[in-house]
């Protein structure tokens, strides 16, 4: 382990909630939900719910966790601490390919929405080639990288007008919705709807799970909060509270805007916007047939997949930041620059998307990530059970709870899907073995 060099805490209480709904209001509002309504048709609002109640009882583990040990890392860090060295290195090796899974899908969801700004309908937007998605793809990783560098004082104020700019277009687009159709009267769910997975069930309670397993990882934003907590100011005052905060307008949003997707343009409508163009709420907000709340809504498309872009770069470098600490990576990445930032944990994490944008797949990407995601919060929940008495917060039963959901959501999960990422653990385990000698299992 190289000597440690500590990040400065300038984040407050605003800066965290924002950087959590800068996190979460991202693909997963304005794409999985898409994805999400392909799988459980109109049972999508009670799959939100569900993802909800899971994720606030992980989100509850994780303020516990970053309370008492506040430090850039995450999960990593805690498995280190109460489970073992090697199930911490495979909490930290997760989250990087989950999250820079998640981070390909912003940029490769990034394109439908730009398009919109251009002059184009969802419609048209089918003269944007693959080589157009992904070049406009690598220029906003690049200049979000840029502003990522510029120190986290800076990128927090940026993220609070990009995650503000968001909920406006949200709020914009569900009174349209609303207005324009009124009661919002949502279809009776069927059991025929179809099951976006590589399995074969086919019955409404399956679709829904399946769907609430995807929209997990559409919360596990607040965890950027936990993975920042090096930088948070009063982490034991501040984490919890920026967390719950995070998770209740998440939820209001997702339900808000679901539903008025589903009653303007249907579940299938949503599915196929998604698979095309990978821009659904877009078709959403030109059912309204009011040209201003098509502009806010592409505006808000590409704020909130900037902001992804900006939050995940900043909780992924953190993680490879305190992984090259303790030499699972390699000791150069460990380096922090004279404006306390990780530069080269930084560009290394955005060469690391770059390439995944490269030859990225939205719904693959996205079902990837769920399955990671899911896998890496039971071992969160695993390490809050083990909190001692003394320093706990919140009941242990909540961290048991968040511990049987994520277990329970990953039965729904295509099996091959599964077992990919058995193999990446392997692979992930694989190589630290191979670095045994300069790792530390202290």
């Amino acid at each position: 382990m190289i000597e440690k060099q500590e990040l400065p805490r300038q984040i407050g209480g605003v800066g965290a909630v924002m950087l959590g709904l800068g996190s979460i209001l991202g693909t997963g509002v304005f794409v999985s939900i898409g994805i999400a309504a392909g799988v459980a048709g109109p049972n999508i609002i009670w799959a939100i719910v569900i993802a909800a109640v899971v994720a606030i009882c992980n989100g509850l583990s994780s303020a516990q966790l970053a309370a008492v040990h506040p430090v850039s890392g995450g999960t990593y860090e805690y498995g280190y601490r109460w489970l073992s060295p090697r199930m911490g290195f495979v909490a930290g090796w997760l989250f990087l390919c989950a999250k820079s899974a998640s981070a390909a899908t912003a940029a490769l969801g990034l394109s439908g929405y730009l398009a919109s700004l251009m002059g184009q309908t969802a419609s048209e937007n089918q003269w944007m080639s693959d080589a157009g998605n992904v070049v406009g793809g690598l220029i906003i990783l690049t200049c979000i990288t840029f502003i990522v560098l510029m120190g986290i004082r800076r990128t927090t104020r940026i993220n609070t007008v990009i995650v503000s700019l968001t909920l406006v277009s949200l709020t914009v687009l569900v009174v349209a919705g609303f207005w324009v159709k009124g009661d919002l009267n949502l279809p009776k769910p069927s059991v025929s709807v179809e099951v976006f997975t590589l399995g074969q069930r086919n019955d409404s309670w399956y679709s829904m799970l399946s769907a609430a397993a995807l929209m997990f990882v559409a919360y596990t934003g607040y965890g950027r909060i936990a993975t920042m907590g090096e930088e948070v100011v009063d982490p034991r005052k501040i984490i919890p509270r920026a967390m719950i905060a995070t998770l209740a307008i998440a939820m209001l949003a997702y339900v808000c805007v679901a539903w008025v997707g589903i009653a303007t343009i249907g579940p299938a409508g949503l599915s196929e916007a998604t698979g095309k163009w990978a821009a659904p709420l877009l078709k959403v907000a030109e059912s309204t047939r009011m040209w201003w709340v098509v502009v806010w809504v592409g505006v808000g498309g590409v704020t909130a997949m900037l902001g992804v872009l900006l939050n995940l770069i900043l909780g992924l470098s953190r993680v490879v930041l305190a992984m090259s600490r303790r030499s699972d990576l390699p000791n150069s990445l460990a380096a922090i620059d004279r404006r306390g930032v990780p530069l080269r944990a930084t560009l290394a994490v955005a060469a690391v998307i770059g390439t995944l944008v490269l030859v990225g797949d939205v719904k693959l990407a996205w079902t990837f990530s769920a399955t990671t995601v899911l896998i890496y919060y039971a071992l969160t929940n695993l390490c809050a059970i083990r909190v001692d008495s003394a320093e706990r917060i919140f009941p242990v039963a909540f961290a048991w709870c968040g511990l049987l959901g994520c277990c329970g959501l990953v039965l729904f999960i295509p099996w091959q899907m599964l077992a990919a990422v058995a193999g990446l653990i392997a692979v992930g385990l694989l190589i630290r073995s191979l670095r045994e000698p300069n790792a530390s299992d202290q």
